[in-house]
């Protein structure tokens, strides 16, 4: 068994989304994003598909062009390879369910 929590040792970085391992399972690995208002994720895509949950605040998620707003408890699934990004219109946390095979580092790589 293994536990976490969304909203202990939250850290809002002043320039960029700040990213965290939560935890990693047999299938997936949990991150927490956490995000101030104005802050982005610029657009990127991930190699296998991904699941975003919006625990806390409010984003516009761009996906293919088309701009969802997303609210407290909102989630949305992609396919791999789709293009998307996030820019944050009040603090938020956000939790991603990705791949076991997906890397932390990529997603780093975004902010």
């Amino acid at each position: 068994m293994i536990t976490t929590s969304l909203t202990e040792n939250l850290v809002y970085n002043e320039n960029k989304p700040a990213i965290t391992l939560l935890m990693e399972t047999n299938s997936t690995k949990e991150i927490r994003i956490v995000m101030q208002k104005g802050q982005v994720m610029k657009e990127h895509k991930a190699p296998y598909p991904i699941i975003v949950e919006l625990f806390e605040g409010s984003i516009d998620f761009g996906v293919n062009k088309e701009k969802i707003k997303l609210k407290k408890g909102d989630i949305i699934s992609l396919n791999s390879n789709v293009l998307h990004n996030l820019y944050c219109t009040e603090n938020c946390i956000v939790r991603l369910s990705l791949s076991k095979l997906d890397s932390v580092d990529r997603v780093n790589n975004v902010i």
